[in-house]
């Protein structure tokens, strides 16, 4: 899922972006994210250097990985409502259990859950209908 403000993004970093990685390279073998060496993406490595960089640089003192920002989304989902299923899926989960360590961190959620017994007290939206108020099937 990309949002449209980051495909924006994207498009100007592709038109920004250092081609002396890539010089000469045909365009099909060009990389959005250039690594050191020719016609190479960036490795996880060289990734992972640039966003401590990035962290240093913007002040965060607290140990920081590139994982804790794929776990932070899922959690932010979860948070904001999307279905754990959903969650799976955009996760690339194979087993509902590992999208489910998600649960743990939202503990704000849990707080916030009403329980449905708190329901019974309180008078129904719409009386229901009862099996002689139906029409003949």
């Amino acid at each position: 899922m990309l949002s449209p403000e980051t495909l924006d993004l994207l498009r100007q970093w592709w038109k920004a972006r250092p081609s002396r990685y890539d010089a000469g390279a045909p365009i099909t073998q060009r990389w959005l994210f250039p690594g050191n060496r020719h016609g190479k993406p960036i490795t996880t490595r060289q990734l992972g250097r640039l966003f401590h960089r990035a962290a240093d640089a913007a002040g965060i003192k607290k140990a920081v990985t590139l994982h804790a920002l794929r776990h932070s989304f899922a959690t932010h989902l979860l948070e904001r409502g999307t279905d754990i299923r959903i969650i799976q899926a955009l996760m690339g989960h194979d087993k509902l259990d590992t999208t489910a360590r998600y649960t743990r961190v939202a503990t704000g959620m849990i707080a916030g859950v009403e329980s449905p017994l708190d329901l019974l007290s309180q008078p129904r939206k719409k009386p229901r209908k009862s099996r002689k108020d139906l029409p003949p099937a």
